[in-house]
């Protein structure tokens, strides 16, 4: 008794297949389907280890993906989907990182509004653009309406809701697998009190803390920034070389001393001349005194190692402040603070109490509440008059700190500020975070070197504070004394079960709204956290931690994950901090693997980037080449390895999905054999029993070469290479489809005037079938689209939920010898490029040829014979010579009959 191996009727191939228009066709029925749900009920039932856990990057919701996502997002979903397909429950859910600076400047551009917090909140606000405002006067901060804390946030919630919905729907198309189900936006409620919760968790342990310290600020912006935000460039100046006199002994004026400053207008907040202990110039001067010029301001001269004798004049003033080697004088010289920049970047309006006489009131006259630059250039002028500037100033371009996304240098600002330690203050915890790294595997490895280099190199605690609108409010109110003042040492916290908070429109317990702002009252911290902050914690927030609609099961089963996938560029930043705050909160790693992606480059070999104006959107490329053609170009580059733009290689990947369609129309377009019900295993979509139908030597020797493949395949996404794991399938299925197809063609469709094909016809058949189920498996995580369409023409259910293959599902009983392929295939591609090369067609015959090769390879040759004559017809002797390799000598050519 024999059976039919399909158990369910598969819909009927389609005459012309064709990529175009599959992704609308297979999205909705994932969805419908629910083919990437994560099962609860099943993962908390399954050991950890079979279950995956990803801790997917959430993309700013600020405007448009470019195709450095599509980029490294299909990494990720490549993972996600082999190891589905190894039968393990894949969490995989997907976040937007709405709240920060990005989102306000989208606002504030598309808009036309700027935040006040000073304006009280208006009913149905409208604002008067949508998306209308000119270029020209988005950049003028003039023409934008001010509005209130409240509808400023209003306004980002409405446009991020909008862009995460292109997002999402760009996402589907690229085929993305992530459950839907569990998605989250770093502002929404439970973003909030999770944020909120692990702060307080902080404050108590004593690892957040606040402090009055300077820090960098950006004047653009109104906000602190933290050293993981900084950039450095360079930024053009002028080199003023200014004397300083010595104070005699007897209090008169001595010899100059004289330093060299881009910074002139810093000169009233000098504190000390700094020079190198070992430098023999200044080493007498240490310990003295020097007075400033213009200022007349005593200030001593003191040794630093960090000093540097080579530049300039080989001792520097030590302003509060003008870069951060200041603050590391200031702050380890214990020198006094003299800090004339607010917040505006402008200089303090009030005179000073350390200038006196001439100096005080040239600084009330010429320098309060001016610009820098304007400062600068009174003060310049000043010392051209009184003779303290020797020469012109002469231009240089020096190194200045940025805000990532600021065009104005940063200024160091002081101010009440809100830390997290990271180890920037403290060696044994920098130690203890280095040592948590070394518990990571990174993909690839060497990209641990730059995790390590950045905590050994930090100078200062992790500042969470921003003075911005949208954002996780810092979840603290201050008392007011009876004398108005604000109390910043006794905050008062809320309760861990009233979270999420809003302290500048929430009373704090046991207090009465009316009692803001008063004496006896309280004001509430009007500060937000750093957007790094809220993101620093998605493995707690993705996987049930914290008291506001929290799953303490789930969370105890997933953390730590298992995969954190992210760009080289924010190790310093994303990742670090996750790896800071699961160190303090649950004293663990928060993932066992981080898979680290490079960039794409332009044509100019530089970073694409929205900020540099040279990013491509993903939506065009999507629509002219398809969603698995994209795929295809995105995981042919290696993890951490850089990759150029190139709709070439997208063109391949392509055609590569359109082969895996046309050539999965030939097989299934036989007969399928038949399987004898003892050797039916009954499982849905088996091979087994087609195996032993497989008797034919070149038939083995493919199925031995894939049982390989499957096996470095494996290998590769084991090891989080799914480079390594394409190349070798993809590789494999040209073979398959230009050599075995083309031998076995002929076998393949067998005596059509006998009703029972013989043993060879159904080896071949046979054969072809396997090969086909496990190729498309092999091929899915990278072309899902594809791959599922052709599934759909023969098998049940989807491609995506079936087991990755095993190298048992390609072994025949009588294993072959997987080189066989390469020595037949070799000598077909001799016969061919021999009629290419005499100008006649393939169909052309050959009456006589020699076939030159190494034994082994002649043997194997020997033993395909048959499919050879066929595929290449040869219808006349063979001679077979040895030789080094394989090549085809002297074959005499018929052309075919001229077609009438």
């Amino acid at each position: 008794m024999t059976t039919s191996h399909s158990s369910a009727t598969p819909p009927a191939i389609p005459d012309k297949p064709s990529v175009d228009g599959l992704e609308e066709r297979w999205v909705g029925v994932w969805e419908q389907q629910g083919t990437y749900t994560f099962d609860r009920e099943r993962a908390m039932n399954l050991p950890r280890e079979q279950v995956y856990a990803i801790d997917t990057p959430p993309p700013t919701a600020s405007g448009s993906l470019h195709v450095g996502h599509v980029f490294s997002y299909t990494h990720t979903d490549c993972v996600a989907r082999y190891h589905r397909m190894r039968g393990r429950e894949v969490f995989y859910p997907m976040g937007w990182d709405d709240n920060g600076l990005p989102t306000e400047k989208r606002v504030q551009n598309y808009y036309g509004v700027r935040g006040d917090a000073s304006l009280p909140y208006v009913e149905n606000y409208e604002p008067k653009y949508r998306g209308t405002m000119s270029a020209k006067d988005v950049k003028d901060a003039s023409k934008q309406e001010p509005v209130s804390r409240a509808n400023f946030i209003e306004l980002c919630d409405e446009r991020t809701v909008e862009d995460e919905k292109a997002f999402e729907s760009l996402w589907r198309r690229l085929g993305l697998s992530v459950d839907w189900a569990i998605s989250y936006r770093t502002i929404d409620d439970r973003s909030r009190a999770v944020s909120q919760q692990a702060f307080l968790e902080h404050l108590t342990a004593g690892t957040a803390y606040q402090s009055e310290a300077p820090g960098l600020w950006d004047v653009t912006y109104q906000t602190a920034v933290a050293q993981a935000e900084l950039e450095a460039r360079d930024y053009p100046g002028h080199y003023h070389r200014v004397a300083f006199h010595r104070v005699a002994e007897d209090g008169s004026r001595g010899e100059p001393v004289y330093i060299e400053t881009t910074r002139p207008e810093l000169l009233p907040s000098c504190v000390a001349l700094i020079a190198h202990p070992d430098d023999e110039r200044y080493q007498p001067l240490f310990g003295t005194h020097v007075t400033s010029p213009v200022f007349g301001v005593e200030v001593p001269v003191l040794p630093h190692p960090d000093a540097e004798m080579d530049k300039g004049a080989g001792i520097a003033m030590c302003c509060t402040f003008g870069d951060l080697t200041d603050v590391t004088w200031w702050r380890e010289l214990q020198l006094p603070m003299r800090s004339l920049i607010g917040r505006t970047g402008r200089m303090i309006a009030e005179t000073p109490e350390w200038l006196t006489g001439e100096g005080a009131a040239f600084y009330a006259e010429h320098v309060a509440g001016q610009s820098t630059f304007g400062a600068r250039k009174a003060v310049v002028e000043a010392l051209r008059e009184s003779g303290a500037m020797d020469g012109e100033p002469k231009p240089t371009q020096r190194k200045a700190n940025f805000y990532e996304r600021g065009d104005k240098p940063l200024e160091i600002v002081t101010s009440r500020q809100w830390y997290i330690r990271n180890g920037g203050r403290n060696a044994d915890l920098r130690e203890a975070l280095i040592e948590r790294g070394k518990e990571i595997a990174f993909h690839p490895d060497f990209m641990r070197v730059r995790y390590e280099n950045w905590v050994g190199g930090l100078n200062g605690d992790w500042l969470i504070s921003r003075q911005r609108f949208f954002g996780i409010p810092i979840p603290l109110w201050y008392p007011v004394d009876e004398h108005g003042e604000v109390v910043y040492d006794s905050p008062i916290t809320p309760a861990i079960d009233t979270l999420p908070v809003d302290p500048s429109a929430d009373a704090p317990p046991g207090y009465e709204a009316s009692q803001r702002g008063v004496p006896g009252g309280f004001v509430g911290d009007p500060d937000v956290m750093d957007t790094w902050a809220t993101s620093s914690l998605t493995p707690q927030l993705t996987t049930g931690w914290g008291e506001y609609e929290g799953d303490a099961e789930l969370f105890e089963h997933l953390f730590p994950m298992d995969l954190r996938p992210q760009g080289q560029d924010i190790i310093r930043t994303w990742l670090f901090s996750t790896v800071v705050r699961a160190h303090h909160l649950q004293d663990q790693v928060p993932w066992r693997h981080a898979a680290i992606s490079g960039w794409i480059l332009d044509p100019d070999r530089k970073k694409m980037s929205k900020s540099k104006g040279n990013a491509e959107t993903p939506e065009g490329l999507l629509e002219q080449h398809g969603s698995d053609a994209v795929r295809y170009w995105a995981a042919s580059a290696r993890l951490g390895t850089d990759a150029a733009f190139d709709t070439g290689q997208m063109k391949v990947g392509r055609r590569l999905a359109m082969k895996v369609l046309n050539a999965s129309k030939f097989v299934l377009g036989f007969p399928e054999p038949t399987v004898a019900e003892d050797d039916a295993c009954g499982a849905e979509n088996c091979t087994h029993g087609l195996l032993n139908l497989v008797t034919e030597p070149i038939d083995r020797a493919m199925l031995t070469g894939l049982a390989r493949v499957v096996e470095q395949a494996t290998a590769g996404y084991e090891n989080y290479d799914h480079t390594r794991a394409l190349e070798v399938a993809e590789t494999f299925f040209w073979t398959f489809c230009d050599d075995y197809l083309e031998l076995v063609k002929a076998r393949a469709y067998g005596d059509e005037s006998v009703e029972t094909p013989d043993a060879a016809t159904t080896s071949a058949r046979a054969a072809l079938r396997v090969a086909l189920d496990v190729l498309l498996r092999l091929l899915a995580p990278v072309l899902p689209f594809a791959t599922e369409e052709v599934w759909s023409w023969w098998r049940a259910g989807s491609v995506h939920r079936s087991p990755w293959p095993e190298t048992s599902e390609c072994l025949p009983a009588e294993a072959g010898d997987s080189a066989m392929l390469d020595a037949v295939g070799q000598a077909l591609g001799g016969v061919r490029r021999a009629k290419s090369d005499a100008k006649v067609g393939m169909r052309a015959t050959v009456s006589s040829v020699t076939i030159a090769g190494p034994a082994a390879a002649l043997d194997a040759i020997r033993a395909a014979e048959s499919d050879l004559r066929a595929a290449g017809r040869l219808d006349g002797d063979i001679t077979y010579v040895e030789a080094e390799q394989v090549e085809v000598r002297d074959a005499q050519l018929v052309p075919p009959p001229p077609k009438h």
